[in-house]
């Protein structure tokens, strides 16, 4: 067999200008496709997803509340990560759609025997959305990454510091939609949100605009109050980047 591939090997004309230019263009659609920048993004990525996940699965199983929600928020780095892509559908289909499997398969409705160990650190289908919404993002604003920054970083650090402050520290309840929030968690995302905008902007190279920035956080902390919850997810990330869009056009 091993005489049979340096046959092969050995019959390929590497001096034919034709199969030259063949593999030049060969390559040169891989390159299109992905470079070096997409690789170390893609590595980054996954490394540091996984290492949450061993995180919040093993050390942090004893606290399931919290551990689901270190989780929710410190997902929210990959945000420092995006400007390492260089092409939109390596992004998008490569970096943050698998998410949208695997986190399925770590809830409560994934159809794995696993399902009764992982989800015990209570991962619902916010994950879920966190993922589509993700890949929404990278699809739709590619080419300003720091529009996608804000989307994740409203319903990271924002959506999860007002859930894990008001799971805490709420004394001030409502339920506006079947879902209890409190005032405190609420209040705790507004100002959290103002400060990683802030951050974000600035991690981009962007005009800092502060009435913007505030603008932004409110209208993305009402969204997270009056969305049921879950979907709160959705709401937060494309209220944030929506509201972000016209006032900065």
């Amino acid at each position: 067999m091993a005489v049979g591939h340096l046959d092969i090997i050995n019959n390929l004309h590497l001096d034919d200008p034709k199969l030259q230019t063949q593999i030049l263009l060969y390559r040169e659609k891989v390159l299109r496709f992905m470079d070096s920048g997409d690789i170390i993004g893609l590595i980054l990525v996954y490394a540091y997803v996984i290492l949450l996940l061993v995180i919040s699965e093993k050390v942090l199983k004893k606290y399931p509340n919290f551990s689901r929600k270190f989780l929710h928020i410190m997902v929210g780095n990959v945000l420092f990560i995006l400007p390492f892509f260089q092409s939109r559908w390596v992004m998008a289909l490569l970096a943050a759609a698998p998410f949208i499997l695997l986190t399925f398969l770590i809830s409560p409705n994934s159809p794995l025997k696993i399902k009764d160990r992982i989800s015990g650190s209570g991962h619902g289908l916010g994950l879920v959305y966190y993922a589509i919404s993700w890949t929404v993002l990278a699809l739709l604003f590619f080419d300003q990454p720091w529009i996608i920054a804000v989307g994740i970083a409203a319903m990271s650090y924002g959506d999860g510091m007002a859930s894990l402050i008001g799971m805490k520290y709420g004394k001030i309840k409502y339920n506006l939609t079947g879902d209890n929030k409190s005032l405190e968690g609420s209040l705790t995302m507004f100002i959290v949100l103002i400060g990683m905008l802030w951050v974000v902007l600035m991690y981009y190279a962007v005009p800092v605009q502060p009435m913007v920035i505030v603008s932004v956080a409110l209208v993305a902390t009402i969204l997270e109050g009056i969305t049921p919850k879950g979907l709160d997810n959705i709401t937060a990330c494309f209220s944030a980047v929506i509201t972000y869009l016209i006032l900065t056009i």
